[in-house]
């Protein structure tokens, strides 16, 4: 134990104290603009400690030392060549690196290609087929070694003139190389394994119209890699996500061991035998800071944050590996909108699970500066150099591609912690994914967990009141908890709102997302609670009072597997945390059955705001809140459908009557800071207003409403594709026209409450007109009547009746028939059957 510390402590001098020497080297195109000499002898130092009988340190430190003597001369000299003296200091740092035994142990694998071209997002590298951005995949490229043992001689193992390879895994037995390529752009990515000597490709799995990316082998030799066999798209845009899956060695049985509702990516072999992999998702929360490193189980239990879930700036960690005999990760600090690289980073989650602090090291020096808890999601675009595909050989030596200054051209790179940044080889287009050819120990095999029943697993939480951000909220207040479903999105459109972002099709005032209450459970006396839920379900957790109201609510969501048992200390617990010694032997939730999920007011359904809050305005508010009338003038809640919304929900927003978090913070927010609590609108019923007496459920309806951060829409689909905001019944031509009468801004986002559909002569964009024979007025009212009558033939998604339109049903037949081999899959795990892809295609 005492030498472990010894490792762990010179492990943390070498990535804190040792300053930041190559701080200001490198000029934005790569080159040595000032040498370092200290950070050169510090690397010829240990090296030359490590092996002194294999390399020539003493000759390497001479050579620096005569060097340091010229640079000295050179300084006096302002008419002296610079130019020539930084080559000569770049060809001694380049045979010191090169000299490295390390280096010389065994082969590099790596990949040729192109840089992947600008997208959305940081995950959008895969251009599926059938998908928005499928033109902008660029074929070309190779898998290659490279050894240095034998003067950098390079071989092509496997190439591809049309196509991508990417995503290289070498099997423990240092002879097996796992990739996914896409051999054209009517290809889509499928796995692969082939021998190091280029022999024996085979083909893993084939299923069409979906990516298998980021490929990893576990421990028992089973696969796991990123796919989009459950066809879902980000909710901020328009763009195919992708989560974990398992499979055979064979590609048999796939099936999926994540339900995040956006991307789960980059997995990684943890020495303990988990998986670390990058997560992005978004619960009631901004879209671009919400991408940290997750870890899981292999069998899908147990997901749980490694680092990052509330830290601003960078907008993205990705490629998170942990470093060989340390509790540190490396990883690339990126941003929300670029590609998947930025500064490449050493975390110490012992130092905090969050913020600057664990940040002990980065490259280059000066971009730990850009980390911050209310920081910007695309700060880390400013790195000029930047890094891609991290693979840490030991403690102090680090692989990875990085930018070599001529434009995107990506070498690979030797990075050290002493500040050495050093080229070892480069070749057009670029090259990546930098690993050794090389034997690895095999991780323990963690036993599963799980079973593939399809049924429900079981949450316990030991007590609620523990927890950062729960600190004001008195024992005993917490009496239920309550299971809600954030669901994917299945389907998108072109056309948009845009609320704290893009909406395509629009949702709801501010957020992306639907959701479902799945039920409640008892909170018990000592904060416990024992729940079951369905499993595959993306859900998470509100705290509530005696009344119903969310006193906390979680902005993150988890998952439980078929038969897994799994819990937490508390609410927003500091994950480092052991639990505190208990008052009583048992938590009083556990001595009981779990609770069982029990819907809301009927069976679990997407919340319909026209269909659970707007009769309780018809009923109690319209009287005076209406178009029209004297009270119209503080709020409008009336049913009458605009462009996106009603005209309650539009005014209860625009007029700031409500107080939620919508795409929020990243920070936790405090207990009782939004929703039903904080709500000037509840505030007001409360006091009491005019002769409104609500009844019990109706009440609860409202609060439910605010708690779930005040959605309108229940589903992604529409059936009106191409209209504004992918909702509006009008096409642009006739919302064009109908700008030109009335002089209005017909089309952008304050103007979706101009017009009313259900009573079009009451429409707010007619006011103007002060002649109902006004041929203008007449032609006007015409188009608004004509979309009341699409909407009577066509009902929108909030309205009954509703039917998607053709390429939305076309999506969720997808859906469905991935859900249906998914099934399959599962069923012959239960069975001991087998099933590939080719059966299903």
């Amino acid at each position: 134990m005492r030498n472990m510390r010894v490792r762990l402590s010179v492990s943390l001098v070498l990535a804190i104290v040792i300053p930041a020497l190559v701080a200001g080297a490198m000029d934005k195109k790569g080159d040595v603009e000032k040498p370092d000499f200290e950070a050169l002898r510090w690397m010829i130092q240990d090296v030359g400690g490590t092996y002194p009988s294999e390399y020539p340190g003493l000759q390497l430190s001479k050579e620096l030392r005569e060097l340091e003597r010229e640079y000295r001369q050179l300084e006096t000299q302002p008419e002296a060549n610079s130019v020539v003296f930084l080559k000569k200091y770049e060809e001694l740092l380049r045979k010191a690196t090169l000299a490295n035994p390390f280096l010389k142990k065994n082969p590099i694998l790596f990949v040729v290609r192109h840089q992947y071209k600008p997208d959305h997002h940081n995950t959008e590298t895969m251009f599926q087929t059938g998908e928005i951005n499928t033109r902008s995949f660029q074929g070309g490229g190779a898998l290659k070694i490279i050894d240095f043992a034998r003067d950098g001689k390079d071989r092509t193992i496997l190439a591809s003139e049309k196509g991508v390879i990417r995503d290289p895994e070498v099997h423990f037995d240092g002879k097996r190389i796992l990739f996914s390529m896409r051999k054209d752009v009517d290809d889509d990515y499928h796995l692969y394994e082939i021998n190091s000597d280029g022999s024996g490709l085979r083909q893993i799995t084939c299923a069409k119209g979906v990516f298998d990316i980021d490929p990893i082998y576990l421990p028992d030799d089973d696969i796991v890699c990123t796919s989009s066999r459950e066809p879902k798209f980000c909710m901020c845009n328009r763009h195919i996500m992708g989560n974990l899956y398992r499979m055979d060695p064979d590609g048999a049985n796939i099936r999926q061991i994540s339900k995040n509702t956006l991307f789960d990516g980059h997995s990684r072999l943890m020495p303990d035998g988990r998986i670390m992999y990058d997560r992005w998702e978004y619960v009631d929360r901004n879209f671009g800071d919400a991408q940290g490193v997750w870890t899981t189980n292999p069998d899908g239990t147990q997901h749980l944050i490694y680092w990052k879930n509330n830290t601003g700036s960078p907008g993205a960690v990705l490629e998170g590996h942990i470093i060989p005999d340390t509790q540190q990760m490396l990883c690339i600090f990126s941003s929300c909108h670029d590609r998947p690289w930025g500064a490449l980073a050493i975390v110490d989650r012992r130092l905090g699970l969050d913020g600057r602090p664990p940040v002990v090291r980065t490259w280059p020096a000066d971009a730990v500066d850009l980390v911050d808890v209310k920081g910007g999601i695309d700060t880390f675009r400013k790195i000029k150099l930047k890094f891609e595909d991290p693979f840490p050989l030991n403690s102090k030596y680090f692989l990875g591609s990085r930018m070599t200054g001529k434009g995107e051209e990506m070498g690979i790179y030797l990075v050290d912690v002493f500040g050495n940044e050093t080229l070892l080889y480069v070749e057009e287009p670029g090259c990546y994914d930098p690993m050794p050819l090389a034997k690895r120990e095999r991780p323990p095999v963690i036993p599963v967990k799980r079973d593939f029943a399809n049924k429900t697993g079981v949450f316990y939480v030991q007590n609620v009141y523990l927890g950062t951000h729960m600190a004001d909220v008195r024992s005993g207040s917490v009496k239920f908890l309550r299971v809600v479903e954030a669901g994917e999105k299945r389907t998108w459109t072109h056309a948009n709102w845009q609320g704290q972002g893009t909406e395509a099709p629009g949702m709801n005032w501010h957020d992306f997302g639907n959701k479902r209450i799945l039920g409640t459970a008892p909170v018990e006396s000592d904060g416990s609670a024992h729940f079951s839920v369905p499993c595959d379900k993306f859900v998470f957790f509100q705290l509530l009072d005696e009344n119903g109201m969310m006193i906390q609510s979680m902005r993150s969501g988890t998952v439980v597997q078929s038969g897994e048992v799994t819990g937490c200390i508390g609410c927003h617990e500091e994950r480092r945390s052991a639990p505190p010694p208990a008052k009583q032997e048992t938590m009083l939730a556990l001595k009981r059955s779990p609770s069982t999920m029990d819907g809301w007011y009927g069976a679990p359904r997407f919340f319909n705001y026209m269909a659970e809050v707007q009769p309780i305005w018809d009923k109690h508010c319209v009287s005076c809140h209406d178009s029209g009338k004297s009270a119209e003038k503080f709020i409008n809640m009336s049913r009458d459908r605009g462009m996106i919304f009603n005209n309650s929900y539009f005014d209860l927003w625009s007029r700031k009557k409500i107080k939620v978090v919508g795409a929020g913070p990243a920070e936790i927010q405090p207990a009782y800071s939004w929703g039903s609590h904080a709500s000037p609108l509840v505030k007001l019923l409360r006091r009491g207003h005019s002769d409104v007496n609500l009844g019990k459920e109706e009440w609860d309806r409202i609060i439910t409403w605010l708690d779930l951060n005040a959605p309108y829409y229940p589903v992604y689909d529409t059936n009106f594709e191409d209209n504004l905001f992918g909702r509006a019944p009008l096409d642009t031509k006739k919302i064009k026209r109908l700008g030109e009468l009335t002089g209005m801004n017909c089309d952008g986002k304050m103007s979706a409450m101009l017009l009313s559909f259900d009573r079009p002569a009451r429409s707010r964009c007619l006011e103007k007109f002060k002649d109902v024979s006004d041929p203008a007025y007449k032609e006007a009212l015409a188009i608004i009547e004509e979309g009341r009558k699409i909407l009577t033939d066509n009902p929108s998604a909030e309205m009954p009746n509703f039917i998607p339109c053709g390429d939305h049903q076309r999506r969720q037949d997808k859906y469905a028939a991935r859900l249906a081999v998914e099934e399959r899959n599962r069923e012959a795990i239960r069975t001991g059957k087998k099933n590939y892809d080719r059966e299903f295609d």
